[in-house]
């Protein structure tokens, strides 16, 4: 691939990204409360700099305008965060600068070592220090853990993915809704108890590593730079909760009068995609690939299932 269409492709991108955050940022000073304004009014005219040196460098001065997917992106988040406030709006600006941090390293990448290697480190470096500074510069009593959120939708998606693989399955060794209905409320509450006591064990452990590990730096006169973790009952309660509501979503059409496998399908599908997309986002990830997947990884699990239900029906005699 030539150079010229990296550059184009690579600067088209990173162009629309500045101007959706610009965007955002905008929006998002309107729907905030009066405490985090200054946040907004010292974040916009950063980005502002930044949108129009990104145009410069890559000649791209006539790029104005969002696409559709993006427009819509923006529409969603400001909704989201006008209707949790505070909270959300941390979660979405800790985003943000995650995505920004990966986008902006591979620009370095590209750009480092040539003549232009000087500009794009300046502009970097003023993207990384000051709106990492003003981000982060307000440490209010709302503010949530993202960690605290990442568990919430993990948990979510597990019990998604999981329970509309059972539900498959079901569907293919019963005929009855009802037994259909039963297993899966059974299967799924049985993987809560199991996904909180998984994140009890595990952030109990993580605990007692750091606090052994904070008495080390103590005894030896060092300063003690970790960080505390979240709880166990609390992790445990988020993950299991998530995972029971996300084991519900698949079960909700039988309950409703559901008597194929489809309905459940395109509901518990579709909510894995916002799932997804969601998680991905938090987590800095890649929102399509990550997207695809699970999507993947869900179709997998529903066919398996399915056969595995008709292969168990047919060798066992099920009729229920």
């Amino acid at each position: 691939m030539a150079a010229g269409v990296v550059d184009t492709r690579l600067g088209r991108r990173l162009v629309l990204d500045e101007i959706f955050d610009l965007s955002l940022y905008r929006a998002l000073r309107d729907v905030a409360p009066a405490r985090m304004q200054p946040i907004f009014d010292a974040l916009i005219p950063i980005e502002t700099r930044h949108v129009a040196f990104w145009q410069r460098f890559f000649g791209l001065e006539s790029l104005a305008t969002l696409d559709a997917g993006r427009r819509l992106k923006l529409a969603l988040l400001v909704a989201v965060c006008r209707l949790f406030g505070a909270p959300a709006i941390h979660v979405v600006l800790e985003a943000i600068e995650v995505h920004g941090v990966r986008k902006y390293l591979e620009v370095w990448k590209r750009y480092a070592d040539g003549p232009l290697g000087a500009a794009v480190r300046e502009v970097l470096e003023d993207e990384f220090k000051h709106e990492d500074m003003v981000v982060t510069a307000d440490g209010g009593e709302l503010r949530v853990n993202p960690e605290m959120v990442r568990n919430l939708f993990l948990g979510l998606n597990d019990g998604l993915v999981e329970i509309l693989g059972a539900v498959s399955g079901f569907f293919a060794a019963f005929n009855s809704s009802v037994a259909v209905v039963t297993a899966g409320f059974t299967v799924g509450v049985a993987g809560a108890l199991s996904m909180a006591a998984g994140a009890y064990i595990g952030a109990g452990s993580e605990a007692e590593l750091r606090e052994t590990e904070d008495a080390r730096q103590r005894f030896l006169g060092e300063p003690v730079t970790s960080e505390a973790g979240q709880r166990p009952l609390v992790a445990a309660a988020i993950v299991g909760i998530g995972y029971l509501v996300g084991a519900v979503v698949p079960v909700l059409p039988v309950l409703f009068g559901a008597r194929t496998v489809l309905p459940t399908v395109l509901t518990g599908g579709t909510m894995i995609v916002a799932v997804s997309a969601i998680v991905a986002f938090i987590s800095g990830m890649n929102v399509r690939r990550r997207i695809v997947l699970n999507v993947i990884i869900t179709g997998i699990a529903v066919v398996v299932t399915y056969a595995l239900g008709l292969l168990t029906k047919r060798l066992l005699g099920v009729e229920i």
